[in-house]
């Protein structure tokens, strides 16, 4: 079993303040400083429905990225889940180490620093991965780690209410698309649900490293909740936003899967994962997105009238498999699947 970061790999590395070679990005690849002051919007969702719906709209055509407040989902089931996150990850390495796997296709497991794309590069970052269908029954929980003894619970009253804020704004960017308001229920969000729990622990040398590189999600739609440590930041116009964290928010991004969907009329758009050399850091990453036998291509309401489709039709399994093989960076992707 390879070291996790967080039990001794990490720990004894920035103890000696080395950054082992593995880890080491070449120097096009390192995190260079961000000089833009653009923030992502919030947007309250408590706020009447019509100014709501356009200003997830607008955010979502502009910047691919904002953050929500007032969503709905209990603070307490937030911090609930913050909390057992990074209990998890404070517990001994061999009392994680039965559900760690290198098992790419095993939908729940524990991982540490994924290659980065061919060149052998690792993230500086440890990751707990917990799939989820709905209805959430037993026999799927079954599948999570037992310890913390509260996890299981914590993480099904997370799971229920995030799930229900990804499926409430695919129908706001629904209506002001002009689609109608459940297109997106159905078999485009009957797959399991995902859940990343992103740990970053504290780096001997954030300049020669990243906890996540430059990506675009696979997914339909991401609900992020960052904590309250920087780390987070999204590609705009050739430079980098800060996601500076926001008191009870989720920080909502699309997958490329949504811009397939919708003909290019949302964007995914790439983000990446910066380290800091004093305090760790962990994120809990909601993903939705379909079953793999299902068919997703641009909606039939987005294509015609001067307007074709501008990409191909495609299962979400073939999907995979080649985005997997390109890499996740946004160019490769989209250039796989446009017309």
């Amino acid at each position: 079993m390879e070291k996790l970061l967080s039990s001794s790999g990490g720990a004894a590395a920035a103890s000696q303040g080395q950054l082992p070679d593995c880890f080491v990005f070449p120097a096009d690849r390192r995190p260079p400083a961000s000089s833009t002051a653009v923030s992502l919007p919030v947007i309250d969702l408590s706020g009447p429905r019509d100014d709501v719906r356009r200003a997830v709209l607008e955010a979502g055509k502009e910047l691919g990225f904002f953050q929500v407040v007032n969503h709905g989902v209990p603070e307490q089931a937030m911090r609930d889940m913050e909390a057992v996150c990074e209990e998890f990850f404070g517990m001994p390495a061999e009392e994680k180490a039965a559900f760690y796997s290198d098992a790419e296709d095993k939908p729940n497991r524990l991982f540490s620093s994924t290659i980065y794309e061919v060149g052998g590069q690792r993230y500086w970052r440890d990751c707990l991965r917990l799939a989820c269908g709905f209805p959430v029954s037993d026999d799927t929980k079954t599948h999570w780690p037992d310890k913390p003894h509260r996890l299981r619970e914590v993480a099904e009253k997370f799971f229920v209410p995030t799930r229900r804020l990804g499926i409430e704004l695919l129908r706001l960017l629904s209506e002001g698309m002009g689609l109608r308001p459940d297109y997106f229920e159905g078999d485009l969000t009957a797959g399991d649900v995902i859940i990343n729990v992103n740990h970053y622990p504290p780096c001997p040398d954030p300049s020669l490293t990243l906890g996540l590189p430059p990506h675009c999600d696979r997914n339909l739609i991401t609900l992020l909740l960052q904590g309250d440590v920087f780390g987070l930041q999204v590609s705009y116009k050739g430079d980098w936003i800060n996601v500076e964290p926001v008191p009870n928010a989720f920080v909502v991004n699309f997958g490329h899967l949504l811009e397939i969907a919708t003909n290019g009329v949302l964007k995914s758009i790439e983000h990446r994962a910066m380290t800091n050399s004093v305090v760790a850091r962990t994120s809990v990453a909601t993903f939705m997105m379909p079953p793999m036998d299902c068919l997703v291509g641009p909606a039939r309401e987005l294509v015609g009238g001067g307007n074709p489709p501008q990409y191909r039709a495609v299962t979400f399994r073939e999907f995979m498999r080649i985005y997997k093989t390109v890499g996740a960076r946004r160019e490769s992707v989209e250039k796989a699947f446009k017309i």
